[in-house]
């Protein structure tokens, strides 16, 4: 039998972050990064984590201090679903939301830290081990306040080291702008590279779809998060007037949400976020659904651990490149020929730096 759960702590730390980043409607401020520690009777100890990108991370973390974490104490430490579920329950009068489902992620992913270390695996095999290696694709060259001849450059180079697309940020005033930016960046990578695209929900309905229309010709590979999250039905009719697949997923938290885009047709890629949806056991939930809609994954952000989980399901198509962690960790995630390898180290696979980590704690 598994050991029980004899202790669980949580802490807040802020990790700078490495680049500017700016978007259609925000800046990344810094990663606001959330950490649960949990510790068995048989002597495993895991750490789990989710995040923010500035605010909110205090809200986690007293979700989990004041209301989570004792309810662990005494639990079998391989009864994941069931904890997930007793978690979930106490906090129906927040769900479904973000800080539920990013405190729940926090105790989730090291659940499965726990579980991986006790099986002697890495993470990628213990969750399907569909394939090690997955493919790749930037977003740190596409940001809006980039200029042409940045976006441009960011993604030659991005070609050069063999990865196979780039991510540009779109939502400047003018349609044309963000047209010229991304006919610029198609003739310089060729047809043959693929150009993704990300208006963070910043449109109207009627505005995604005159732009769909306009970017029709470069052959992209999708439009992500063109509307909000909320505006379903907005969804359901910019998919039907356009070739190009829409993503969607990084504000959805619960795999109900995904669901009915699914069901509705109002989503061609899926980019469920670990931390965002709830953890790994939701996650993989998302990954199985949009399976059987014969969909891909291809998830927003935290490449550190999705690249394991993309590697674990058959329709993982990409993980993110964003690298946001080596201020507190010892080591990189390791990228081959433009390709993402996940770790075989037991466990969740990222080396975390436990001293970087004590010296940023801020509640």
């Amino acid at each position: 039998m598994a050991g029980t759960i004899t202790d669980a702590r949580a802490y807040l730390i802020d990790v700078a972050v490495e680049t500017q980043r700016t978007d259609a409607v925000q800046s990344f401020v810094k990663q606001e990064t959330i950490f649960v520690e949990i510790t068995t009777s048989d002597g495993l100890r895991g750490r789990g984590y989710s995040y923010t990108i500035g605010t909110g991370g205090r809200a986690v973390l007293s979700m989990l201090r004041d209301h989570l974490l004792d309810l662990l104490i005494g639990r079998e430490a391989d009864r994941i679903e069931a904890i997930w579920h007793c978690l979930f329950a106490s906090t129906r009068a927040t769900t479904t939301g973000a800080i539920t489902s990013l405190a729940l992620a926090a105790v989730d992913t090291a659940l499965w830290d726990i579980a991986a270390h006790r099986a002697g695996l890495p993470l990628w095999r213990l969750a399907g081990g569909f394939r090690r290696d997955v493919p790749l694709y930037d977003t740190e060259g596409g940001w809006l306040h980039l200029s042409q001849d940045e976006l441009v450059e960011g993604a030659l180079d991005s070609r050069r080291k063999g990865l196979s697309g780039v991510k540009v940020k779109i939502g400047k005033p003018s349609g044309h702008e963000d047209r010229e930016r991304l006919a610029a960046v198609r003739a310089a990578v060729g047809s043959d590279f693929d150009l993704m695209v990300d208006a963070n929900q910043s449109m109207t309905s009627t505005e995604a779809i005159r732009r769909a229309r306009m970017f029709e010709d470069l052959g992209l590979a999708w439009i992500e998060e063109p509307l909000p999250a909320d505006d379903i039905e907005g969804h359901v009719r910019l998919a039907r007037s356009t070739s190009t697949p829409i993503a969607v997923g990084e504000s959805l938290y619960s795999a109900g949400q995904f669901r009915e885009y699914l069901d509705r047709g109002a989503a061609g890629i899926v980019q469920v976020d670990v931390a965002r949806v709830g953890g790994i056991t939701p996650w993989l939930k998302v990954a199985h659904l949009a399976e059987t809609f014969n969909i891909d994954v291809c998830p927003h952000f935290l490449m550190e651990l999705h690249v394991s989980l993309v590697a674990a399901v058959p329709n993982g198509r990409y993980v993110e490149h964003i690298p946001q962690l080596r201020a507190i960790t010892d080591s990189e995630m390791t990228v081959q020929n433009g390709r993402a390898l996940a770790p075989e180290t037991v466990g969740l696979g990222i080396d975390w730096n436990r001293d970087a980590i004590e010296n940023r704690i801020v509640a």
